[in-house]
């Protein structure tokens, strides 16, 4: 089960960095009508639904994403403890986190997208078989 573990530590990482930013990324934009930069390099969660879509619907994204990172979290909780469902759904949530990270522009998660489903699909393949009793 080593790799499930691994693949937490990954998931937590990730959903502690990326989604624990979220409500005071929201804050700032609420109150100053902008994004906050990140480092004076970029704006932060600044992707193209910054551009398209008004503020509202922006900071209620936001509050979305750091919602799946924390059923991510959570799943990963569950995968840690060698749970073959919560490595299944941790592996079905990737497509959904996808879908944040392009509408915020968001290329570090790539990275650990593809390192967890690497470590989730070795773990499911090397998991010990069930016997029946």
């Amino acid at each position: 089960m080593r790799p499930a573990r691994v693949a937490a530590v990954l998931t937590w990482s990730y959903a502690a960095g990326f989604g624990a930013p979220a409500i005071p990324v929201a804050l700032y934009l609420r109150k100053h009508g902008t994004l906050p930069t990140f480092m004076d390099l970029f704006p932060m969660y600044g992707g193209p639904w910054f551009a398209r879509l008004d503020q509202d619907t922006f900071v209620l994204l936001l509050l979305a994403y750091l919602l799946v990172l924390l059923a991510a979290a959570w799943i990963a909780w569950w995968g840690w403890r060698g749970s073959p469902t919560a490595m299944l759904a941790g592996l079905a949530l990737l497509p959904v986190e996808a879908v944040f990270w392009v509408g915020f522009a968001l290329p570090v998660p790539w990275v650990f997208g593809v390192a967890r489903a690497g470590l989730l699909a070795v773990a499911l393949r090397n998991r010990p078989a069930r016997t029946s009793g």
